[in-house]
């Protein structure tokens, strides 16, 4: 397995080719799944030689298949979460120690050691349900920071022991619960973040992302949202700190496929479907064919504008029968 120190600290444009292809080549042999869909695609892996001729999973085989290909046992089973009647993905994390290396070095690319801040979690779907990942690392930096903690409902305790609390604080909470607590008590927030990570859940109606960050910045006060882009199915995160446009860590790649032509990668600026590459998949598969849209950039940014309307990706069917 590729050393993750190694893939932490990829600090130029060939460490990360270089990174993605030995992994590219390690997981087209021992993921099971991600050798077969290739094999079907009559593509010999063996050939490939540059990060642009990499082919890409669908996302809904975590829903379907062990995406896996670590040495041993996996040591935790991340599930995404779904609504009544679907079937949640299943991420397979061989070692707990590589999730908590990524979430942690992700922040503090973007916002510096966790421990100088206050972590606030406003999480109510995701602390209600077993395996979110999502959890697991706000949990984790909770206790790194040492200040902060998770609230369900309690929205006047949280909004006090803020108040309280003279470090830097970052509220980091799913969308339709912010809304709520914009809603019903519009606090002026003082020295904090807020952070959304996106998602009504099926609470609230969906609004154009504009639209909403506007109705939070006028109730929380504060001058931008910032997001947190990731999923069941990554390691990684990337970060928005305002307007939607997210950055991501050195290890991470953003690219665009022709929502026509899934096999077909789109230069930046583009829009269409998003591929995402996460070098911190080392145990399941890091070259991963998602649901959503969005645009890049020329400078390597990028931002998400929705989701694929029908949601089944072109090629799934290969493996899903």
């Amino acid at each position: 397995m590729i050393n993750s120190d190694k893939i932490v600290a990829i600090a130029n444009e060939e460490e990360f080719a270089e990174c993605a292809l030995e992994l590219f080549h390690l997981q087209a042999e021992r993921c099971a799944p991600y050798k077969q869909y290739i094999e079907l695609l009559g593509i010999d892996h063996r050939k490939i030689e540059s990060v642009e001729q990499i082919p890409f999973l669908p996302i809904e085989l975590f829903k379907t298949h062990d995406i896996y290909c670590g040495e041993q046992p996996p040591q935790k089973i991340f599930t995404s979460s779904s609504t009544t009647g679907q079937t949640p993905s299943r991420h397979m994390m061989s070692e707990l120690k590589i999730y908590e290396q990524a979430f942690f070095a992700s922040f503090e690319q973007f916002y510096g050691d966790v421990r100088g801040w206050s972590i606030y979690g406003l999480l109510p779907n995701y602390l209600q349900r077993e395996g979110s990942s999502l959890v697991y690392m706000v949990d984790r930096m909770i206790q790194r920071s040492g200040t902060g903690g998770f609230y369900l409902d309690e929205y006047e305790k949280m909004l006090a022991d803020m108040a309280a609390d003279t470090k830097p604080k970052i509220l980091l909470g799913v969308s339709y619960a912010l809304w709520d607590l914009a809603e019903r008590y519009a606090p002026k927030l003082k020295n904090t973040i807020v952070m959304e990570t996106g998602g009504m859940k099926g609470k609230r109606e969906e609004l154009p992302k504009a639209e909403f960050h506007k109705i939070l910045t006028e109730a929380f006060g504060v001058e931008k949202i910032h997001s947190e882009y990731g999923m069941a199915e990554l390691t990684s995160q990337a970060y928005s700190a305002g307007e939607g446009i997210f950055r991501a860590p050195a290890w991470m790649r953003i690219m665009i496929r022709d929502v026509n032509n899934p096999l077909r990668t789109l230069p930046a600026p583009s829009r269409g479907a998003v591929n995402i590459i996460d070098l911190m998949n080392t145990s399941s598969c890091a070259f991963i064919a998602t649901q959503d849209v969005g645009r890049t950039f020329a400078d390597g940014s990028f931002s998400i504008d929705g989701r694929l309307s029908g949601a089944d990706i072109r090629g799934c069917n290969l493996l899903v029968q």
